[in-house]
């Protein structure tokens, strides 16, 4: 018979788990919107950057019933304010990636219990059980370098998984572990390094999904994605490649399987707006701005205005299709300027 200790332990496991079921339960449109409008009330009152950018729009919460009427926070604000509003001190800030020369975002996290559940059930939809198959790291330019959220979702990932690791320059032996390796595998990387792994290797990989997350992050010349995914597919021998949509401001991730199309778990949802009016939304099929809700950004902020250029289809599934160049942004920014 189990002692009592450990039952009373067990029991607030499952109530510290429960407090986020809300998020990660929703099932339909209309708890997706009950949900968000209730995040957006509170951020409003407690987030102060938030609130104090709502205030410059003459935006009153109480007024907002829709989620296409709630105000995106500008990314860049994540650059230069706290963007917190959680009850404790955080238990971690992630940052983003930065040349020389570049500010970096400071995301503050209140609770990494609720990051880990939302990159683990957002991949376990995905791609099934993490503890079925190995997740194999190839992340050089996030491991030179403190604070990366990718870094702590692949590390806690890989703990969880069959087999796998990270690897920072060794090719050769990350292909030799792979080769031995019976499970399902994932192969994440950042985008230059599988580049330099298909040219310096080509090694066919059996039994593998290639994913690729960043970019060239200043190594190499930049590709368009079909050609970039065409080499890295003729090399390594499979079909498609994969792709991770996420970044330091963000607790959730997006998917794709192939061809650029991503997807979002069912708590978190892309918008698009038109450069030239920030606060007009454009309608599936045609290109903008995405916005972006994450309702796992709890304490943080959950309403987000990127500057990534896309398009979102009629299913919710959306194209990333560039950056926004300065040229390109003609809206208000507010706190930004």
């Amino acid at each position: 018979m189990a002692s009592f200790p450990f039952v009373l332990s067990f029991f607030l496991y499952l109530c510290y788990m429960a407090k986020y079921d809300e998020i990660f339960s929703i099932s339909s449109d209309a708890e997706f919107e009950r949900e968000a409008l209730m995040l957006f009330r509170y951020q409003a009152e407690h987030c102060a950057p938030y609130a104090e950018y709502i205030r410059l729009l003459g935006v009153e919460p109480r007024d907002v019933s829709r989620v296409e009427d709630i105000p995106m926070l500008p990314i860049e604000l994540f650059k230069s304010h706290k963007v917190y509003c959680g009850e404790a001190e955080p238990q971690m800030i992630f940052t983003s990636s930065a040349t020389t020369g570049m500010v970096q975002s400071r995301h503050y996290v209140g609770d990494l219990a609720l990051y880990e559940r939302s990159f683990t059930e957002g991949f376990n939809h995905f791609y099934g059980d993490v503890r079925e198959c190995s997740i194999y790291a190839l992340l050089p330019s996030y491991l030179e370098r403190e604070g990366s959220s990718l870094v702590y979702m692949a590390e806690r990932l890989i703990a969880a998984s069959a087999g796998g690791g990270f690897y920072l320059n060794d090719y050769e032996k990350l292909l030799r572990d792979m080769s031995r390796d019976d499970n399902p595998k994932i192969l994440l990387g950042v985008t230059y390094a599988l580049l330099d792994l298909a040219e310096n290797y080509a090694p066919h990989l059996e039994n593998t999904v290639v994913m690729e997350t960043g970019g060239m992050k200043g190594r190499r010349k930049e590709l368009p994605k079909s050609e970039l995914h065409k080499i890295l597919c003729s090399a390594f021998g499979v079909e498609r490649i994969h792709s991770e949509y996420g970044m330091a401001e963000l607790l959730s991730q997006a998917y794709s399987f192939g061809e650029g199309v991503f997807r979002t778990p069912k708590w978190m949802r892309v918008l698009v707006r038109d450069v030239n009016d920030p606060f007009a939304r454009l309608a599936p099929n045609r290109r903008g701005g995405l916005d972006i809700i994450d309702l796992a950004n709890r304490d943080s902020c959950a309403f987000i205005a990127t500057q990534d250029m896309g398009v979102r289809f009629e299913d919710g599934s959306f194209r990333i299709e560039g950056r926004i160049s300065n040229s390109d942004i003609r809206g208000c920014n507010l706190l930004v300027q």
